[in-house]
């Protein structure tokens, strides 16, 4: 039997029950082990149709898709082991002696522009929360415009209504031969 090109293999993370793969974890190659462990995971795509218009609005500049990456990759546990594997190697091959001074500037420039990227997410947050509170206010006025449009139906209703029955109240006295005689009885005499 021929197996199928391996861009066409559902990979194991995606379907555990592949070569006896279960939720442990058992049976992946130590390199989806740790790509699924090292890998950012990419948040889901939104629902909210705003929300998505947004995005993909967003992803038309390509600063705004560079600034997403930088953030979606600092805050991620890569990012924290690149960092311990960094300053475990500099200070255990003693890149330089104890005060690490160029290890500190690096640092400290590396949390300039990091400040910067947390900053942009947090505009690029800002403006999610702008787009749904909009959309909020276009559902509410709309809601409000069908309440008020069922209000006056139910106002047109109930004229309706009364009118009918003040109608039928006085209908007895005005149908012909009910004027508080019986039916083919001669009014003259």
């Amino acid at each position: 039997m021929i197996a199928p090109p391996a861009s066409e293999q559902a990979p194991v993370a995606d379907n555990p029950s592949a070569n006896g793969a279960g939720s442990n974890g058992h049976g992946e190659t130590l390199g989806q082990r740790l790509r699924r462990l090292l890998v950012p995971m990419r948040p889901p795509p939104p629902i909210n149709p705003a929300l998505l218009k947004h995005t993909e609005k967003r992803a038309e500049d390509a600063q705004n898709r560079v600034a997403d990456r930088i953030t979606t990759f600092a805050g991620s546990m890569t990012f924290v082991y690149l960092h311990i594997l960094w300053f475990g190697l500099w200070i255990g091959f003693r890149v330089e002696d104890y005060p690490f001074g160029l290890l500190t500037m690096i640092v400290s420039l590396e949390a300039i522009f990091l400040s910067t990227f947390v900053m942009i997410s947090q505009n690029r947050a800002d403006a999610k929360r702008q787009v749904l509170a909009d959309q909020q206010w276009e559902t509410v006025q709309e809601e409000k415009r069908q309440n008020q449009d069922l209000l006056d139906l139910s106002r047109q209703t109930l004229a309706l209504a009364k009118d009918l029955h003040s109608g039928s109240a006085a209908a007895p006295s005005s149908q012909p031969g009910s004027s508080g005689q019986r039916a083919g009885a001669d009014p003259a005499g």
